[in-house]
């Protein structure tokens, strides 16, 4: 096997990716997202501009696993070769199960988490996102896997929206994310912390310092009163400490001891708010949300980016590894790249390939990597083509960065395999490159087809593996041009392109998409430096500074207020906003008023 490669996205069955590219003990952090064999389809819905719905859905996969051959065969190469308890586990659960949907699909996970154990480093971890509909299965499986003394948390994320159902039974509000780690002993943990709430602060931290910076006094007593080495008097008061006396005296220098009642009272130490890490984080999250606004790219699986991010923080360190065999549209691909992981990012459709592409490179403009497994040549494009028509034309429209049209087609588009989006005038309104696809012989009634169907569009766009004939050519050349308005520029009404071509990086002639398409939903861009957590000798504002938000956030636009607290893990400011409101606030959207 060869060196492990990161910053990779690979087209494939997972589980043979795993066992073919990813060495042992070599990978830092697993999350995965899988099916959870709920019986349903998975589309991908596209916006049409405004934000609407459109009809155009493609079935990226169907969430039902058969008991076929295929799921008999890795049934019987795990109970014979695969570990002893793990083989009596599936036998046992096939005994009990059956062979049936719920069977198969556990029997395609075991053999996956067998790998993804075996690539894991000792010090790493493993999170697996599911419902409760599989959790229970899930568990057993994990615990004979990782063993039970490495079981490390069942956490609990509950969705902003709950499902249906409510007035049968109690609304299905939460997903189950099941944490184990390779050797608990070891593993990597960093503590998460959410900041305090501010009615907690109001109530906790209502002392001021002539700075502004706000506190609240704490008890210096042991809770053990049995200490005799810390039994003493200090300030005239004879307790059992919570310090040495010699420590006692360093915080009563640096002025953060304090006596109340005119000095007659217990000493107490000084907390200061801004000192405080947060409230920890523990297995109930509640404080993450849906995926919304710019941020949904319309895949319907797709997880927050706050949910990878608190993950990917908790588990791993700055260089380390992540792998998501089950990606999807990419967020723990994105949250690892965001947080200066390296990543590696595995799915078995090339529109999932497509969509985690235009991510990235959405989200990260500068950002360089490299896809594994998809066509690079004329007799791998033809692989594909023959191995499965639908991959094919997924990945052909990828090239040319065309959507899917979808199944539903109706009228007119019943010939339209994808359609570019663009804006090219005034007037915003969009228009529409619509893109054929071949795969097998090709001729010219084909390209009088396709003129037919982008009668009404500006551009029609035919993709054939075949090279064309010189009558197709011909019929092309006779469709004229279509002129762009805003370009000022006229580009071939019809256009031929063979694989061949794109593979050697031919273009659609059209107004350049990287300016005027709105095909995909856009991934806003991301600044590795966002939420950068700074130690208290790098902040940008100080307490009591005057700040107003700026135009990065819509909802702190020139908004005046103070601060009055700062929170050291996400590098957030608690802001007193002059229309009497108190948030905490991302310092980016933030400037010093006197600007």
């Amino acid at each position: 096997m060869d060196a492990l490669k990161t910053n990779v996205l690979y087209y494939g069955d997972n589980l043979e990716i795993l066992r073919k590219y990813i060495p042992d003990n070599s990978i830092d952090l697993v999350y995965l997202d899988p099916p959870f064999n709920s019986k349903k389809d998975y589309n991908i819905l596209f916006k049409e501009n405004g934000g609407v719905e459109s009809e155009a859905q493609i079935k990226a996969f169907t969430d039902t696993w058969h008991w076929t051959q295929s799921a008999e065969n890795t049934y019987y190469d795990i109970v014979t070769n695969g570990p002893l308890k793990i083989s009596q586990l599936i036998g046992a659960l096939h005994d009990a199960i059956g062979q049936n949907d719920v069977m198969a699909y556990l029997v395609m996970m075991t053999t996956r988490l067998i790998e993804l154990h075996r690539v894991l480093k000792l010090t790493g971890a493993l999170y697996l996102h599911c419902d409760p509909t599989a959790s229970h299965y899930l568990k057993l499986v994990l615990d004979q896997i990782f063993g039970p003394a490495n079981f490390r948390n069942e956490i609990v994320w509950r969705r902003s929206h709950p499902k249906g159902h409510a007035f049968t039974r109690f609304a299905s509000n939460h997903d189950i994310i099941l944490t184990y780690a390779k050797d608990a002993g070891r593993v990597i943990w960093n503590p998460q912390y959410i900041p305090h709430g501010l009615e907690n602060i109001k109530k906790q931290y209502t002392l001021i310092d002539p700075d502004g910076r706000l506190y609240q006094l704490t008890s210096l007593l042991n809770p053990n009163p049995d200490r005799p080495n810390l039994t003493y008097e200090f300030k005239g008061v004879t307790r059992v400490w919570r310090w040495t006396k010699e420590r006692m005296l360093e915080e009563d220098a640096k002025g953060r001891i304090v006596v109340p009642r005119d000095g007659k009272g217990i000493p107490r130490y000084k907390r200061y708010l801004d000192e405080q890490e947060g409230i920890p984080v523990d297995d109930f999250w509640a404080d993450i949300e849906l995926v919304v606004g710019n941020e949904r790219l319309g895949y319907e699986t797709q997880k927050p980016l706050p949910l990878l991010e608190r993950i990917i923080q908790a588990s791993s360190n700055e260089g380390d590894v992540v792998l998501d065999p089950f990606c999807g549209c990419g967020t723990a691909l994105v949250a690892a790249q965001k947080l200066n992981r390296c990543w590696i990012g595995i799915d078995i459709t090339h529109l999932a390939i497509t969509l985690m592409r235009n991510r990235l490179r959405d989200s990260f403009p500068s950002i360089q990597f490299e896809v594994i497994g998809e066509p690079v040549d004329l007799a791998s494009a033809k692989a594909l083509a023959r191995q499965d028509r639908y991959q094919f034309q997924w990945w052909a429209l990828g090239l040319i960065k065309a959507r899917p049209l979808g199944e539903k087609k109706k009228g007119a588009d019943k010939g339209i395999d994808g359609v570019i989006q663009f804006i090219d005038d005034p007037t915003g309104k969009p228009k529409r490159a619509v893109v054929q696809v071949k795969s097998g012989h090709v001729g010219v009634n084909a390209i009088r087809e396709l003129k037919a169907v982008a009668a009404h569009d500006a551009l029609g766009i035919f993709i054939t593996l075949e090279s064309p004939t010189g009558p197709m050519q011909t019929e092309a050349v006779g469709a004229g041009f279509y002129h762009s308005p805003g370009w000022n520029k006229d580009y071939p009404k019809i256009q031929i392109l063979t694989i061949e071509e794109l593979l050697h990086g031919k273009a659609v002639d059209m107004p350049p998409q990287t300016q005027t398409s709105v095909t995909f939903a856009k991934a806003p861009k991301i600044s590795k430096k966002e939420g950068e957590q700074l130690s208290m000798g790098r902040q940008k504002f100080n307490i009591g500074d005057r700040v107003i938000g700026n135009d990065k956030k819509a909802s702190f636009r020139e908004r005046p207020g103070t601060v009055i607290g700062y929170h050291r893990p996400t590098n957030e400011y608690l802001v007193h906003f002059d229309d009497g409101m108190e948030e905490y606030v991302n310092p980016g959207w933030l400037d010093p008023e006197n600007l």
